[in-house]
């Protein structure tokens, strides 16, 4: 069975970086496939790189993504690794795990153990108005979160790699 965990990531105190975080949250309400797991993630990116362990086949992070597009405008991106790899491991900082940082991460706990990393990558980004200290989305990002829900439904229930080859913007409505 193909297991997939759904993260919300970001930070409630930061605006509309709490986009993955309340996204997550109405998600987790929903009727979705048994072997998908929703979890809220905040600010924990170490606790993520653990919990990948468990192993899953599939991961979706939801977080805001600046892009330069209008606000509101969700995107879909198949990460395929690291741009610009060096070979170097990114600095881990608790609070600020980028997917990199995160699968880095993972990499390095899964060696020495039969422990390996999401075959897939998925991240739904939304591009926020502010992420500015407050508590709160933008009007904006908050129409966006149940247009991201029914994005992620599809995602769960299509499957179709091809779905998300590239970057797939959604503008509001």
């Amino acid at each position: 069975m193909n297991r997939t965990l759904v993260a919300g990531i970001g930070n409630i105190f930061l605006g509309d970086d709490g986009f993955g975080v309340e996204t997550a949250r109405r998600l987790a309400g929903r009727d979705l496939p048994g072997a998908v797991e929703v979890v809220d993630i905040g600010v924990r990116g170490v606790h993520l790189a653990y919990q990948l362990l468990d192993g899953y086949d599939t991961l979706v992070l939801v977080d805001a993504t600046a892009r330069g597009e209008a606000p509101g405008t969700l995107y879909v991106i198949e990460y395929d690794g690291p741009g610009g790899d060096t070979g170097a491991v990114p600095p881990i900082d608790g609070h600020r795990m980028t997917p990199d940082t995160v699968l880095a991460l993972l990499d390095t706990l899964c060696a020495g153990t039969d422990g390996q990393p999401p075959r897939r990558v998925l991240i739904v980004g939304c591009e926020p108005a502010s992420i500015e200290e407050g508590i709160g989305l933008s009007p904006p990002v908050s129409e966006a979160v149940p247009r991201a829900v029914r994005l992620i439904e599809e995602l769960l229930l299509d499957g179709d790699p091809s779905v998300a080859q590239a970057s797939t913007a959604e503008a509001p409505r």
